[in-house]
């Protein structure tokens, strides 16, 4: 019978190692996708936007802005979803509203939460301004932005 060295891993041990490695690197897989992310100051958590109803015709969305509506005071926010997308739209100035893609820019997940003046996205934590540009990680690209016209108590925007 031949002697194998001690510093030979058996086929055995090798499957056992493997298995332990895998479920290691699940675990970490796991944790880095459990949608808290530690370093956004929302911890990925924020207030879900209200909800206002958008006309469509062609490409554009228009929303009426009543006295009663969320959008009637300067700093608010609100999600608009239509036939064409979902879209956030914020006050920003008493006649100035701006208008972006719903679509957060690091996982194409969509962006319903507002706090402190910024879009959060929930799934990862990312923070945007009401402008679109990215504020907090780990989105690294601005949100899609439309011009908007604001008459009488109608704002509007083409897609």
């Amino acid at each position: 019978m031949k002697e194998s060295p001690s510093n030979v891993t058996t086929r055995r041990e090798f499957c056992a190692h493997a298995c332990y490695a895998s479920l290691a690197a699940a675990g970490v897989l796991v944790s880095a996708c459990s949608g808290g992310n530690p370093t956004s100051p929302s911890g990925g958590s924020a207030p879900p936007l209200p909800t206002v109803a958008g006309t469509v015709a062609g490409r554009t969305v228009s929303v009426a802005v009543s006295s009663s509506s969320t959008l009637a005071s300067v700093g608010n926010a609100a999600m608009v979803q239509t036939s064409l997308g979902t879209f956030l739209l914020a006050r920003v100035a008493q006649d100035s509203f701006t208008a972006l893609t719903a679509v957060c820019t690091h996982e194409a997940q969509t962006v319903t939460g507002f706090s402190n003046g910024r879009y959060v996205c929930n799934v990862h934590g990312s923070q945007f301004s009401t402008s679109g540009a990215v504020v907090a990680g780990p989105a690294n690209s601005s949100l899609r932005q439309y011009p908007t016209s604001f008459a009488g108590d109608i704002v509007s925007f083409t897609v």
